[in-house]
């Protein structure tokens, strides 16, 4: 085996063993279309365009991945959409 497969094969298991939560976006019929654009924009550093799409993906499909990542830099985006109002939580 190669030294550079060898790498490869290393960052492969490295990936897998880090844990990815994701934070899931529910449908309401409380808060408007700007406003949750506005605070994914805010809490998820989502581009206007990004954050109007999963916007959309929440109204038709009821729920939406809006961030991915490790639970630790998860939890304070969560919370953020939290107490803007929404509907939101780590899986």
């Amino acid at each position: 085996m190669s030294t550079k497969e060898k790498v490869s094969e290393e960052l492969l298991l490295d990936e897998e063993t880090v844990k990815q939560n994701e934070i899931v976006l529910f449908n309401d019929e409380v808060n408007t279309f700007e406003h949750v654009i506005h605070t994914l924009i805010d809490a998820c550093e989502h581009t206007p365009e990004q954050a109007e799409q999963c916007s959309l993906i929440v109204h038709y499909k009821g729920k939406c991945t809006v961030k991915t990542g490790e639970y630790k830099e998860l939890e304070p985006r969560c919370s953020k959409l939290l107490q803007a109002g929404l509907s939101a939580e780590i899986v």
